[in-house]
């Protein structure tokens, strides 16, 4: 706040004197008026007019231009911040070999700074021309000289300050080139200098500089010459030298130099634009690998099924479908609720050691308060309670009904289970992701805290929030919420505060308006109280040759909504650095900064401007350090970046040969990119698991599998950050193509049709993607929806690796039937894919028989090189047609039966019962 009023009232004060000195100057320098044109007659009723209040309007003038200017610059605190306290970056640009922080901190200055000039040049050039035309220094229609020597010294002074600013921006502009974003058709978003920038633009620029300096001497020297003759011819070779040096030269260079061979002159303008990018974006030290993605190993079933067992934690609960489950089974009362999409964190199980664990605050829900009024939404009802944690690779064996959750955290209060669980702690949640109305606690009323056996009622103890007790805080309160109640309600009396500001991420960013906020805060208990763990990000747009990126483009995917985005959704940056690690109280909102990346100058520079507000990364203990992870956001914005970057060498670069791109969640019909997905797992060159955030990638317009990346995610790992890419070197299935041939498995199929008959939906879960003895080991959850239970309940798993896809009724079973070590396991077929069931219906053996057909021939698209994409497609549409035929004729034939059946004589059927008994 201190930086915005010195910078409102600094440059308030620059303005205003600026325009009033130069209004005061021009009406000093004024000439007579005994001889007065018929021009200046017309005139004389204004200055008339003006005379008795001219210091009045000269004030009301200049004050206006300096509140307006004032209140620019104070929307300024961030560049002034980091031009004052700036920290060197240690990295020089390739061009100009200026340390990386006079792009990022000092050029924004500078700039602001010149548009500041240009602003006060301007408004005082106009308002001078406006005294001397009212006070006859300045004439338009009146015969002979135009203007007095007083008027024309005044005038080029201030018109020689604009061409001397104008000289100053060429000079800026030779280092902006090395930050300035344009379209290239090789590589789409461009940052730095390309040829045409370094060999025309560059050196226009420097000869446009020392002309306009040239034209700012000729200027201010009508001072003793009197005259506009040198001063306009001048100008107007500066402007004429703009068009021809500045513009024509740099289209001649590009039409006739660069596009005839573009791509070797291009290329080492291409490869400091690669080397800058993976810097700045933190993907230069990532592990690539070549992977066949084809296990061609003698090694048989058993050794695989083997290295299934240890190669990962497969989390069978999907945080982004079960949330409705956890409602269901544990909301307790309707004015509580969780999350759309839970939290994945590690939390020790009965035996001691961690494992991958699905958790969701359980917070208050305004919309299921039994009665609504004033009272209950702000004083009865104002927290949630507890936190609710389940297993996430394995579903409860003992449930009823089958498919729930293995709850180690559960209950109202909640308590743990023999299974593990979190610990005691304290479980009123007054601060949370979904809590955004305005509360009021600590006076006469008493809160509601839970129900169980009773109502158990509590007083807010915290020391968070405003108090109430003067009137003063109410009346202002009053008017910022809109509710006078607040003025003189009974409610409120000695102790009372008022609660706001109370999710996660508000509650950082009114700490640290300079950091920008992850989308996803995610709760852990800690120290016996529930913390809110934010990621918070330093960013800046000024990395010299970084392509830039759009944080809300590249972090949105199939599970983006209001509450998982990220908070400045539309910031250009390129460059950022997860240098902050925040919590936030659950019960008092007490938010803790933790320096994360020591090594990060933004974050020094702001640690300089703010001292005291970022603690030490050693200040973090030791039970926060184990449910710290990697952030999902910037894990999107690496692998946004490295579907080009991943590319190190200009020419492959250039012509987007090997581009990858992330495909789109098969499970999910809206078209969004795949999630990444938190889980505990080893990559080829680990020898144990660890928990990790994955993710794949597939060539560019194709749906085969390209890439797998993943990010070691565990903060107490010395590996932590470490990103490991697989690149693909054959043709594996990607996510859409094993979706889809596992949407045409014949037992998914009959799996359907008796959902049918339940009134239950089918519903996918994550799509798992794990390396295996040089293959892809895909799992996913298959969860049914409705009938008795209408939450989302595991009911089968299916697998596919290499040819071989399974669907089966455990994560056990399928994993045996898919490498062949279950006795139960049906032999494949040529084709990999499983024969299938049998049917005296001929109409259901003629559809079976099509849907065989039809997926040998979708295997045989992706068998030809290239491979045919267009009859693949049209391969699964019969596939699905075929399915689809099959399964109506057997409801046809089962309804048909049934009235056979309900039609027999009673008599008959009691009959042919005895006598079936009797024999």
């Amino acid at each position: 706040m201190k930086t915005k009023i010195g910078l409102f009232f600094v440059f308030g004060v620059l303005m205003a004197t600026a325009v009033g000195i130069n209004i005061w100057l021009a009406h000093r320098l004024r000439p007579p008026l005994s001889a007065m044109s018929m021009e200046q007659q017309s005139l004389d009723r204004y200055r008339m007019g003006i005379a008795p209040f001219k210091k009045w309007v000269l004030l009301a003038v200049t004050a206006l231009v300096g509140l307006i200017a004032g209140a620019s610059a104070a929307g300024q605190w961030r560049i002034w911040l980091l031009w004052v306290n700036g920290v060197p970056f240690g990295q020089k640009d390739p061009q100009f070999h200026k340390d990386v922080a006079f792009y990022a901190f000092d050029l924004p200055w500078y700039r602001f700074l010149l548009s500041f000039g240009f602003a006060a040049t301007v408004l005082s050039l106009i308002a001078a021309a406006l005294v001397h035309y009212l006070y006859g220094g300045l004439r338009v229609t009146s015969p002979g000289a135009r203007a007095t020597a007083a008027a024309t010294g005044h005038l080029s002074v201030l018109l020689g300050v604009f061409v001397a600013l104008k000289a100053v921006a060429y000079w800026l502009d030779r280092y902006g080139l090395a930050v300035k974003s344009s379209d290239f058709k090789a590589t789409g978003n461009w940052t730095g200098l390309r040829y045409v920038d370094a060999n025309a633009y560059l050196p226009a620029k420097t000869i446009l500089f020392f002309i306009a300096a040239i034209c700012a001497v000729l200027f201010f020297a009508t001072l003793w010459r009197r005259t506009w003759q040198l001063p306009v011819i001048g100008f107007g070779l500066m402007v004429l030298s703009a068009i021809l040096i500045g513009g024509l030269y740099p289209a001649i260079v590009q039409k006739f130099q660069v596009q005839p061979n573009e791509q070797a002159k291009e290329a080492p303008y291409i490869q400091k634009n690669i080397e800058a990018t993976r810097q700045s974006y933190g993907i230069d030290d990532s592990k690539v690998a070549d992977y066949s993605g084809k296990n061609d190993s003698d090694s048989g079933g058993e050794k695989l099924r083997k290295d299934a067992n240890t190669a990962a934690s497969y989390r069978l609960m999907d945080p982004s479908v079960i949330s409705p489950t956890f409602q269901q089974l544990q909301q307790e009362r309707k004015y509580y609720q969780f999350p759309s999409t839970l939290d994945v964190d590690r939390y020790k199980g009965a035996d001691g050691k961690e494992q991958d664990t699905v958790v969701g605050v359980r917070e208050l829900n305004l919309s299921g308060i039994p009665k609504r009024n004033w009272i209950n939404d702000h004083f009865t009802y104002t927290h949630g309670y507890g936190m609710v944690a389940a297993k996430g690779s394995t579903p409860d064996p003992n449930a009823d009904p089958a498919g729930s959750p293995d709850f180690t955290e559960s209950g109202l209060p909640t308590k743990s289970s023999s299974g593990g669980g979190v610990g005691t702690y304290r479980q009123q949640v007054y601060y949370g992701e979904k809590t955004d109305q305005y509360s009021i606690v600590g006076g006469p009323q008493k809160e509601l805290d839970y129900e169980k056996n009773g109502e158990r009622t509590t007083s807010y103890k915290g020391k968070s929030g405003v108090s109430l007790s003067n009137p003063v805080n109410r009346a202002a309160y009053a008017v910022a919420f809109g509710e006078p109640q607040i003025l003189y309600s009974g409610a409120i009396g000695d102790g009372s505060r008022i609660l706001y500001n109370r999710t996660p991420k508000e509650r950082v960013e009114k700490v640290a308006p300079w950091l920008t906020i992850d989308g996803d805060a995610y709760p852990a208990v800690v120290g016996g109280r529930i913390k809110w763990i934010v990621d918070a990000y330093t960013t800046t747009n000024g990395y010299p040759y970084a392509s830039r990126t759009t944080l809300g483009d590249s972090t949105a995917d199939s599970l983006s909504d209001g509450d998982r985005s990220v908070v400045a959704q539309q910031n250009k940056v390129n460059y950022i650095r997860n240098s902050v690690k925040a919590t936030v109280d659950a019960y008092d909102g007490t938010v803790k900064l933790y320096e994360w990346d020591t090594k990060d100058p933004v974050l020094k520079t702001w640690e300089k401007a703010f001292p005291g507000t970022v603690q030490p990364k050693d200040k973090i203990s030791g039970e926060l350090m184990e449910h710290l992870r990697y952030p999902q956001d910037l894990f999107k914005v690496q692998r946004e970046l490295l579907t080009r970057y991943h590319v190190t060498d200009p020419k492959q670069f250039y012509s987007g040969s090997d581009a990858w791109q992330v495909p789109e969640d098969p499970t999910h019909k809206d078209g969004n990119a795949v999630p990444p997905y938190y889980l505990s797992m080893k990559m080829p060159d680990q020898k144990a698991q660890t928990f990790s955030l994955t993710t794949t990638f597939t060539p560019n317009g194709r749906p085969n599998l390209g890439a797998f990346m993943s990010i070691d995610a565990d903060a107490n790992s010395k590996d932590y950050g470490t990103i490991r890419l697989l690149k693909v070197t054959s043709n594996v299935p990607g996510p859409q193509q094993v979706q889809s041939e596992l949407n045409g498995d014949p037992e998914v199929a009959e799996f359907v049709r008796n959902l049918r008959g339940t009134d239950s939906d089918i519903e996918y879960g994550n799509l798992l993607t794990v390396p295996l003895d040089n293959g892809f080991l895909y799992i996913e959850p298959v969860y049914a929806r409705g009938g008795s239970a209408n939450y989302p309940l595991l009911k089968k798993v299916g697998v596919s690796y290499g040819k071989e896809t399974v669907f089966k009724d455990t994560l056990g079973e399928a994993l045996d039937a898919v490498f062949g070590e279950s006795s139960e396991e049906r032999p494949p077929n040529d084709g990999g894919q499983e024969e299938p069931p049998s049917s005296t219906n001929p109409t259901v053996k003629e559809a079976l028989k099509d849907a065989q057909d039809a997926y040998q021939d979708a295997q045989d698209a992706l068998q030809k090189q290239p491979q045919d994409w267009e009859a693949y497609g049209r391969a699964q549409e019969d596939l699905r047609d075929a399915l689809n035929r099959a399964a109506k004729a057997e409801e046809k034939a089962a309804d048909s039966k049934q009235g056979q059946k309900q039609n027999q004589p009673q008599s008959q059927s009691a009959g042919e019962g005895a006598g079936k008994k009797g024999g």
